[in-house]
């Protein structure tokens, strides 16, 4: 059986943006007779908090979506996180890296292979002598962990974008003050959780290909089905964010919209609810194909 999942990190409301990806998510899962989970990415202590845990899922709730069995806390999954660490350090595929962010930045704006992502690691840390590691950690240095991808090539279809390529830089998977990487997390994560689908923003299109990177250096089955939907845009031209105003839920409640009509405002940007009706997660799960949200999407 397919299964699809949603995954916010509760550092505050979900707006517009995360409502409709959850929307599309549980729609392609629950149209196809799939099972669709709930995982909350919290392993960040300084941003995460638990009172926006509940507000997320009641604002999934009110919209109308349900999700199988209880929400997975990525907090809990520190040992199977660990174990995957511990596999590529076996491997030879890991190594510190001392580098600041403003070092890494730096590094990341000169050119570079267009395959890689915008903010490609460049390897600065890969050849370090022990004498050197030395002098680093002597200045309070504290390391975070790399894997050593070889500028990998990966290709993988995408169901928005078509066929994709990218070069696996050397990306992070456990942070200097040991907390664990998003990229390692929701790859351990995913496969534990026999997850078939992947629907996010195309803001993590990049993040794919180091994804499929790791499945395959662990060990584990990868999703059969990528698809990552265009971001939403506020009036200024900037990505949506909860600082636009009329950007979350409550807001549009407040405001006076009903939840079938905002429902119907997100289908209607996603090719699947002409001329914003006014709809039901139920209505739309009747009529939802991926081939009207590919054309949608494709046509912006």
């Amino acid at each position: 059986m397919s299964c699809g999942r949603y995954a916010p990190s509760p550092t505050g409301e979900l707006h517009l943006g995360n409502l409709r990806t959850a929307l599309v998510a549980w729609l392609s899962a629950r149209s196809a007779g799939g099972g669709f989970l709930l995982r909350v990415e919290d392993l960040d202590p300084d941003r995460s908090r638990q009172e926006w845990v509940e507000v997320q899922l009641g604002e999934l709730e009110t919209l109308g979506l349900d999700w199988d069995g209880r929400p997975l806390f990525q907090s809990d999954r520190l040992g199977p996180y660990g174990d995957a660490l511990d596999l590529l350090r076996d491997r030879g595929l890991i190594y510190e890296c001392f580098c600041t962010r403003k070092e890494i930045r730096e590094a990341a704006s000169a050119p570079h292979d267009p395959l890689l992502p915008e903010n490609a690691y460049t390897g600065a840390c890969l050849g370090l002598s022990s004498a050197e590691r030395a002098r680093l950690v002597a200045e309070g240095r504290r390391p975070a962990l790399r894997v050593r991808a070889e500028a990998a090539r990966v290709a993988f279809t995408d169901g928005v974008h078509g066929e994709v390529e990218g070069l696996v830089d050397d990306f992070v998977v456990c942070r200097s003050d040991g907390v664990f990487a998003y990229n390692l997390a929701v790859t351990v994560d995913d496969a534990d959780q026999s997850v078939t689908e992947v629907v996010r923003g195309d803001d993590l299109l990049d993040s794919t290909p180091r994804q499929i990177w790791l499945y395959r250096q662990l060990g584990l089955t990868e999703p059969q089905s990528w698809y990552h939907l265009p971001l939403m845009y506020g009036e200024d031209g900037a990505r949506l964010a909860k600082r636009h105003g009329g950007s979350t839920l409550e807001e549009r409640l407040a405001a006076g919209e009903t939840v079938p009509e905002l429902l119907g405002t997100l289908a209607s940007g996603l090719g699947l609810s002409p001329g914003g009706q006014p709809v039901t997660v139920d209505e739309l799960a009747e009529t939802f194909t991926w081939e009207a949200v590919v054309a949608a999407s494709r046509s912006r």
